[in-house]
């Protein structure tokens, strides 16, 4: 038995103090981009992202809509792998299928359906519009679009047909299949549309070009995409099954991949490691964890990962310290495997970035991973209160809540990324809700809105430089209390 000589610190114990504003601190001139995958010293990382935050692999989180609109805003996706390998390559191409600005055609619907079906299809899909199509499949021939904008339920009636509100294919300006992007912007523009489909020889629709894109395209102006324009995708894979289920995601598509567990400090972790390089060299890129303390990041490291996750039962929805006993306070295990990163990267000449794995309940705590020595961050809760996660938008007592559950949980019974076997005993998750928070691209905007502001005022225009010369400081809870204790918060103040 050893017993470390410290108290277990969460991100919620430390401020930051600040640091000299020069001229050169600037929103513009802040960069947030980030490394994800190994590299040598002194050499770009393989594959990067200008917005350092990724979805946690979580069935709850990550879908192929969220992975578009986290590729669009900058950051990347990793789709669960709690489930059959076809199903997690088939969602892993349909992220693929996408081209920055050119949307795949997924949702359709029939001219004989109702306005209530869809409504029901925009509203489960949050999209703004869908593709017409004699089959209601995305290979039918095209008739038209409909949109929200098309009915409304005061005016129309929700038996009413498709057919009856839809803008036909007559009275729409379409584009042609392989035309370039510059060119259909500036159609659409032309044909004040809020959608432009590109329709091939055959009649059928090859890509949708939306203005919404357009927009967020000069709000987010680097996207997460490959040499092919396509967007960056990860995938989460297990110690069970990875000899079938990694040749299927890389055939898929899949850009960067991450093994899946609660704790990664274990043999098991090694022999995917090893395999991946044995049949795919470093074509593959593979993370690996999760792990609180330098030995485990040595151990994945001197086995091949791409990158380590840090974090054992700091996420909200995780019960694993309640459960087993096992975890860190993600402040203490960050600082202690940021060092054992960089000594590793002196000794090596290699570099392997630390994604930091739970722990973040507020927007400020990511601020502290950063000068702590995050890479960049995982994230469960922050994503599944959005539009765009693949969680269902409930009402309990009035609010609205996204439902949210952990993969320990009874309903994920993803017993193998625990070390159950295959059956799950107990519970390492539950299952509940979060407030519902809108669309990720808005939500996004804010919090990097806020990172560039902290960045700013502790003298840091890079991630890197943050870190290194980022001053903390260990605080109590009555520094926090004493904000606020004195007045009645206003949650619906006077605007004008």
């Amino acid at each position: 038995m050893r017993i470390l000589p410290e108290i277990s610190r969460t991100f919620g114990e430390y401020l930051l103090v600040p640091n000299l504003t020069d001229e050169t601190c600037t929103p513009d001139n802040v960069d947030l981009s980030a490394p994800v995958v190994r590299h040598r010293l002194g050499q770009a990382s393989p594959i990067r992202i200008a917005t350092p935050l990724t979805s946690a692999i979580m069935g709850a989180v990550s879908s192929p809509q969220l992975a578009i609109a986290l590729a669009q805003v900058g950051g990347l996706s990793f789709i669960h792998q709690n489930q059959p390998i076809a199903e997690q390559a088939g969602m892993v191409s349909a992220v693929k299928k996408h081209k920055a600005g050119f949307r795949h055609n997924d949702v359709n619907i029939k001219p004989s359906a109702t306005l209530g079906e869809a409504d029901e299809l925009l509203r489960s899909t949050g999209r703004d519009a869908a593709v017409v199509t004699d089959d209601g499949t995305p290979s039918g021939a095209f008739l038209g679009l409909i949109t929200t904008q098309d009915f409304n339920f005061h005016r129309h009636h929700v038996g009413d047909s498709v057919e009856s509100r839809m803008r036909g294919g007559a009275e729409l300006v379409t584009g042609t299949a392989g035309m370039s992007l510059s060119t259909a912007n500036s159609l659409l523009w032309d044909s004040r549309q809020d959608v432009l489909p590109l329709v091939g020889d055959d009649g059928r629709v090859t890509a949708l070009v939306q203005r919404r894109d357009y927009e967020l395209h000069k709000q987010f102006s680097n996207e997460s995409v490959d040499d092919d324009k396509q967007f960056r995708v990860g995938a989460g894979v297990n110690t069970h099954d990875y000899r079938e289920r990694i040749p299927a995601l890389v055939e898929a598509g899949a850009d960067v991949l991450c093994l899946d567990s609660s704790d990664g400090y274990s043999v098991w972790q090694k022999n995917v490691l090893e395999f991946v390089r044995t049949e795919y060299g470093d074509t593959v890129r593979i993370g690996a964890g999760n792990v609180v303390d330098a030995r485990g990041f040595d151990y994945l490291a001197d086995a091949g990962a791409d990158f380590v996750k840090v974090g054992i039962g700091g996420g909200s929805i995780c019960i694993t310290r309640d459960q087993k006993g096992i975890g860190r306070g993600q402040a203490s295990a960050l600082a202690e495997i940021v060092t054992a990163r960089d000594a590793y990267a002196q000794r090596t000449g290699e570099y392997v970035p630390l994604c930091s794995d739970g722990g973040v309940l507020h927007d400020s705590h990511m601020a502290i991973a950063f000068a702590f020595g995050a890479d960049f961050l995982m994230l469960g809760r922050y994503f599944a209160r959005f539009t765009e996660s693949p969680a269902p938008l409930v009402k309990v007592r009035g609010q609205a809540l996204k439902e949210y559950w952990g993969e320990g949980s009874a309903r994920a019974r993803n017993a193998a990324r625990y070390g159950q076997g295959t059956e799950l005993h107990f519970e390492e998750g539950v299952d509940g809700y979060v407030p519902f928070a809108g669309s990720l691209y808005d939500n996004v905007k804010v919090t990097l809105a806020k990172l560039r502001s902290t960045m700013i005022s502790c003298g840091s225009t890079t991630l890197r430089r943050f870190h290194e010369t980022a001053t903390l400081v260990q605080v109590s809870q009555q520094t926090f209390v004493q904000n606020s204790e004195d007045i009645e918060r206003n949650e619906r103040p006077t605007v004008g």
